[in-house]
């Protein structure tokens, strides 16, 4: 299998085609304000809505760093910073969601109209080529998406039982 054909097919399974795992948009789907707001009571944990954020936060960056406009990209001063909520609405839950499925969706449109030599090149800012940092950045999003699913577990707003491939 071609290598682009395999990470689209990774970058999808993170947002909206189920596979191993649930997808982001399905998981995200019924989550309503107070849940993504939510945090366990030892407080150890971030809330979904942190977690989107930080997701948004890395393929934003790395979305502008692509497309050479690293003066608009994200800043934050550590790790931590970018787990940071703006004004907690429901309008604000919704455009960071939105946010986040425009980004990713854009990253998926520019991996899959890469030609083979655009895969390995390297992006300004960053440290690996197209193909490394989508791979990353996949793996990065499969490994919070669970953190997601448990958090939404644990305030019983996961379905009892579904259907997987």
């Amino acid at each position: 299998m071609e290598v682009k054909t395999l990470l689209l097919q990774q970058w999808a399974s993170c947002l909206d085609e189920e596979d191993w795992f649930p997808p982001l948009e399905k998981v995200l789907e019924d989550i309503t304000f107070e849940q993504a707001i939510w945090k366990p009571a030892d407080g150890t944990m971030n809330s979904i809505w942190e977690l989107v954020c930080h997701l948004l936060f890395y393929e934003k960056r790395y979305l502008m760093r692509f497309l050479g406009e690293t003066a608009n990209e994200p800043q934050a001063e550590n790790n931590d910073s970018t787990f940071r909520l703006p004004t907690e609405t429901v309008e604000n839950w919704e455009e960071t969601k939105q946010e986040y499925f425009y980004v990713h969706r854009e990253l998926e449109r520019i991996l899959a109209k890469s030609e083979h030599e655009d895969l390995y090149r390297k992006v300004p800012g960053e440290d690996n080529s197209l193909v490394l940092e989508m791979k990353s950045l996949a793996m990065h999003d499969a490994y919070h998406i669970g953190q997601i699913v448990f958090l939404s577990k644990m305030q019983g707003a996961w379905a009892e039982k579904r259907s997987f491939l």
